[in-house]
């Protein structure tokens, strides 16, 4: 982490998890963990869930994000939730992109890009995930995934809109299955996904922009990987449905 150019972000993905009485539970054990942490803190909840997070984060420095939001404002696109409906909502954050949206819904890098622009749009702060799955990496090709995303799913923004948006390197190999990226594979991701930001817009936007790592981090591996200097933080599966793991996480981000 270098927090003297950007914010160190921990952001708990809930996934398909907790009912609101659950999250309004896990919550509560969060707060005083989170009482001091010297990082930024979201909790990003079922769309059920929301309105509970919102009103039990008042009076705290958690913040709350949704995992996914349409690219347009209204219409017939049954079981979707626009951008505008959760800022309504109070939501601040957004994850985008993520792997198993991609595999299982069949997101795009030019959806992606759509539903990014439609969160700038609505003063979200949006949490882009990249990543290479493991035969992209067994094939040498991890650098090209990664450019090629960044390329297109960054597609037309200004500089000062890449500026407020997060990205959150996570290998999908990784997701979800106990598999680790070395403290030194994740640096090598975060640093190369830098160098493109760098060379689409400019070295001061792309050294403004908080880039996760994501991928099984968990309390017993968070040190090693937010010591390295372009992992500005995590996007946390897993160990941030358990307060006790989640706050061992954000510890280590406050250093």
């Amino acid at each position: 982490m270098n927090k003297n150019l950007r914010k160190a972000i921990i952001a708990g993905n809930w996934k398909m998890n907790k009912t609101r009485p659950e999250a309004k539970e896990l919550i509560e054990a969060i707060k005083p963990l989170a009482a001091n942490a010297g990082c930024e803190v979201v909790v990003c909840v079922p769309f059920t869930n929301l309105e509970t997070a919102v009103e039990a984060v008042k009076g705290t420095n958690i913040h709350v994000g949704a995992q996914n939001c349409h690219f347009e404002k209204s219409g017939a696109f049954t079981g979707e939730i626009s951008a505008d409906m959760l800022k309504e909502v109070g939501v601040e954050y957004v994850v985008l992109g993520h792997s198993e949206r991609r595999q299982y819904f069949g997101e795009t890098d030019e959806t992606v890009n759509k539903r990014l622009k439609a969160a700038l749009a609505a003063e979200l702060k949006p949490i882009v995930c990249i990543g290479e799955l493991l035969w992209e990496r067994e094939c040498g090709i991890t650098e090209e995934v990664l450019g090629k995303q960044c390329k297109l799913d960054f597609y037309g923004l200004t500089a000062d809109e890449m500026k407020k948006c997060v990205i959150a390197y996570e290998p999908v190999w990784a997701i979800g299955t106990g598999k680790t990226a070395t403290a030194d594979q994740a640096e090598e991701a975060c640093a190369y996904i830098r160098s493109v930001i760098a060379k689409m817009f400019d070295s001061a936007t792309a050294d403004a922009v908080t880039v996760q790592y994501g991928g099984s981090m968990n309390a017993k591996n968070a040190a090693e990987l937010l010591s390295k200097v372009n992992v500005d933080g995590g996007l946390i599966g897993g160990a941030s449905l358990k307060a006790p793991d989640f706050g061992e996480i954000i510890k280590a981000a406050s250093v």
